[in-house]
């Protein structure tokens, strides 16, 4: 997944659940992209979402995928930084970042991805980064504004994770 120049931009959502038109509007967005990561409660539509990006999408199952293809949890790489993917129920994520960190870092992963809440969060602390992009669809933080990330990884191989609501 490496370019040439080794700069990328990759969206980060997660609980769309079966509501694509603010998927839609954020893609038309941000795009380019290089690549899209969906750490789950698509509830369907995988297809339609590949096909809407434009760009390789990695997916993740969450609690209410019932009948995806997809895995639960996956792990990337992306340049120097090993990703463990996962939606996030089954870590207690609804009380804090601890055991899924804890899992990652069992992984050797340098960052986890996760979903659920549907409130996003950067915690850039201690050994693991855990990113929550909140919920494209259905958000529950204070502002009510639906939110994705954006992770750039730059020239010199570091990764941004920046946080954009859609008005």
């Amino acid at each position: 997944m490496e370019k040439q120049n080794n700069f990328m931009k990759i969206l980060i959502v997660s609980d769309s659940h079966g509501r694509v038109t603010n998927l839609e509007k954020v893609i038309q967005k941000v795009s380019p992209i290089d690549l899209m990561l969906h750490l789950g409660d698509f509830e369907s539509g995988e297809d339609y979402i590949e096909a809407l990006a434009d760009c390789p999408v990695e997916f993740i199952a969450g609690n209410n995928d019932f009948f995806a293809d997809v895995p639960r949890d996956k792990t990337i790489v992306l340049g120097k930084y090993t990703i463990f993917m996962t939606h996030g129920h089954r870590y207690g994520v609804n009380f804090g970042t601890g055991r899924i960190k804890e899992a990652a870092s069992q992984l050797g992963a340098d960052i986890v991805l996760y979903g659920h809440t549907h409130k996003p969060v950067i915690d850039l602390s201690s050994g693991v980064w855990a990113v929550n992009p909140g919920s494209i669809s259905q958000p529950r933080q204070e502002n009510g504004k639906p939110s994705y990330i954006i992770m750039e990884i730059d020239d010199k191989g570091i990764a941004h994770f920046t946080l954009n609501y859609l008005s």
